[in-house]
């Protein structure tokens, strides 16, 4: 029994009810990817676990596998709560998008460091952001779409924006085709293709090269990042069936 029990760093993704009393959590963890869990007593008053495994927590698990699918959590040490993105409505839903993101693209039990850094810096870097006081939607953050480029990237689709993924041509790139994989030409475009503004692919480009900590430097206007969202979107849509709900907000 006790070679069944773990101890591993984790992000909490998604948190839903169970019964009267527990949580079922969906986790990304370093030493095994996604994982789902329950914790048994979470809503109860006197909690243990309490609101340390809420979305957005980065926490140190004890986590036991039993002979069902769901984990159970057995211990939880907080490294850190992300309070302030989670207390600032504008940051919480930039969060909420790069969780969904993560929770679609990596489904499966199986370690990947680079991804679980990635996530652990983005929720870093959204604490530090500054509130953002006009309405803006959270959606065409540039945090929010640098580390959903960088998600593709990690999981195999990495938009490919430099030549067209046709042809190879260097020039006249006028847009987008999921199919291929990137960018097209005016020759190669077919009825599949997302039509881009000029400073669209150099955008994604941007966003693609810089740090998560420079997404606010790659100098993207309202159009480039309404476009890079559309390649996100069509590339989710093509590549895994789905589209983020949290992309609405």
């Amino acid at each position: 029994m006790a070679g069944r029990t773990y101890t591993t760093e984790a992000v909490v993704l998604r948190s839903f009810r169970l019964g009267e009393a527990d949580r079922v959590l969906h986790l990304y963890t370093l030493a095994r990817g996604r994982v789902g869990a329950v914790a048994k007593g979470i809503r109860r008053t006197k909690s243990r676990f309490g609101a340390r495994l809420e979305p957005l927590s980065h926490v140190e698990l004890l986590l036991h596998q039993g002979s069902g699918e769901l984990q159970t959590v057995t211990g939880v040490d907080l490294i850190e709560s992300h309070h302030a993105a989670r207390e600032d409505p504008y940051r919480l839903n930039v969060g909420l998008v790069g969780l969904e993101a993560m929770l679609r693209l990596f489904t499966e039990q199986e370690a990947n460091p680079r991804a679980f850094r990635a996530l652990t810096r983005f929720l870093e870097l959204l604490d530090e952001q500054a509130p953002v006081r006009e309405r803006a939607r959270a959606a065409l953050d540039p945090l929010a779409l640098s580390f959903q480029l960088k998600l593709l990237w990690l999981s195999g689709y990495l938009p490919h924006v430099t030549s067209c993924a046709e042809c190879g041509a260097e020039t006249d790139l006028i847009g987008y085709s999921p199919r291929a994989g990137g960018a097209v030409c005016a020759s190669c475009r077919d009825g599949t293709t997302l039509s881009l503004g000029a400073g669209g692919l150099a955008g994604i480009e941007a966003l693609l090269r810089r740090p998560l900590a420079e997404a606010g430097d790659a100098g993207l206007n309202a159009r480039a990042a309404r476009d890079a969202l559309a390649v996100i979107t069509s590339s989710h849509e093509f590549h895994g069936g789905f589209r983020l709900r949290t992309l609405s907000a």
